[in-house]
């Protein structure tokens, strides 16, 4: 199961990997072409990344941090306190959180192991701003059912870019996992305390024995 939720995680990065020539106002373009993109460049480079895992980190903050609303998904999880932080505090904050967000899926992509995926098929976006794709993760065990993952995405109405924002995993939100998980952080130390957390849960070797970043280890 917890190799489930590790490799659930990483695909939450992997469809968002754009090439300059991706399509960027149809996230179902970019979710197809990218997935098949960077699961060959993972496994072309999987003897370079099992002597050195932390090269994840690299192709996770060229290529997939790009192509995420990280200030959003951080202003979510985050949630009332974000009107409360100063400027200085929001952006320390920003940054801890993006940092954070390298570290933990890049320690989340270490633990792929070449699971099959199936996209669902386009559906029409006019007057759509949020939409949810969902995919299904198909293990090779064919006693095993499909994994459904619902990407959520949202359109920026200004320029027409689509980005992923949040991920649905069997039912379980990765933004409401996380409000939850650093409620009691948040209430004790407030944003200062947070930014300090993720700085240090940041700074961890990816280390594809260790399974997700344990939030609770940089306390």
């Amino acid at each position: 199961m917890l190799r489930k939720v590790l490799i659930i995680v990483a695909l939450f990065f992997v469809p968002v990997t754009m090439a300059a020539s991706i399509d960027n106002q149809n996230p179902y373009k970019q979710m197809q072409i990218a997935a098949d993109e960077v699961f060959t460049t993972i496994n072309s480079e999987a003897a370079k990344i099992k002597t050195n895992p932390d090269l994840l980190k690299a192709i996770v903050k060229k290529d997939l941090l790009p192509h995420i609303q990280v200030k959003y998904a951080a202003a979510l999880v985050l949630g009332n306190y974000y009107q409360s932080a100063t400027p200085e505090q929001r952006n320390a904050y920003f940054a801890a959180f993006e940092n954070y967000l390298v570290q933990a899926f890049a320690q989340a992509l270490s633990m792929y192991n070449g699971q099959q995926y199936q996209i669902e098929s386009a559906k029409d976006l006019t007057d759509k701003n949020m939409i949810a794709i969902r995919v299904l993760l198909i293990s090779s065990d064919s006693a095993q059912a499909p994994i459904r993952l619902d990407f959520q995405w949202r359109k920026n109405t200004i320029s027409g870019e689509w980005k992923a924002y949040d991920l649905i995993a069997e039912g379980i939100s990765m933004i409401s996992t996380k409000q939850t998980e650093w409620a009691t952080t948040l209430r004790t130390g407030g944003i200062d305390a947070l930014t300090k957390q993720l700085q240090l849960l940041a700074n961890q070797k990816i280390d594809p024995n260790a399974g997700v970043t344990d939030t609770s280890s940089a306390k």
